[in-house]
């Protein structure tokens, strides 16, 4: 990731990162850890993204989504569908590699109202050339395992690019951003 990389120069809305007892985090991990505080709240755009590998996986209960064309759509696709999204707290436990934070997030799902509040252990794992490698948001400190739930992880994958219109450059980002703002 480029020293010049700042919470300013991506845009990042959350920037204050909020700390455990003793645990220190470089101004480089800073940007990282509000950049995913921001797509976790549903704000997502592409400088947000281009702090990730293009080969990055998002791993969660309900997908496993690798490579930019997938996670991208997973970050564009939560405020298509839940509106508002509030983090209600977070905490970073651990400054290494991955960087461990603890969320708690409240979605309403968008027209019905009904809400739910999720708690995770977020875990983000950062590649040799500064950038998002991995980002597992664990429900609970828990990803599913065993063939059927894998199956479908990988089917939610593969769907939801499907559906989800991921911008394909600055003028269309800022065009998405501005509905997201107003509401519609």
């Amino acid at each position: 990731m480029p020293s010049t990389t700042s919470f300013e120069s991506i845009g990042i809305k959350n920037t204050r990162v909020n700390t455990a007892p003793g645990v220190n985090l470089s101004s480089d991990q800073r940007v990282l850890v509000g950049s995913v505080l921001d797509l976790f709240a549903g704000n997502p755009t592409l400088k947000h993204l281009s702090l990730w590998s293009q080969d990055a996986t998002f791993a969660d209960p309900l997908t496993v989504a690798s490579g930019y064309k997938r996670f991208a759509a997973q970050w564009y696709g939560l405020p298509a569908l839940f509106n508002p999204i509030q983090i209600q707290s977070h905490s970073v436990t651990s400054a290494g590699n991955p960087i461990e934070m603890e969320l708690s997030n409240k979605y309403s799902l968008k027209g019905v109202g009904t809400t739910q509040t999720i708690n995770s252990v977020v875990r983000i794992e950062v590649g040799q050339d500064g950038k998002i490698g991995r980002v597992e948001d664990r429900w609970n400190d828990k990803l599913p395992e065993g063939v059927i739930s894998e199956a479908f992880r990988q089917l939610n994958a593969r769907t939801v690019p499907v559906f989800v219109t991921v911008p394909k450059n600055e003028e269309e980002d800022t065009k998405l951003q501005k509905s997201r703002e107003g509401g519609s």
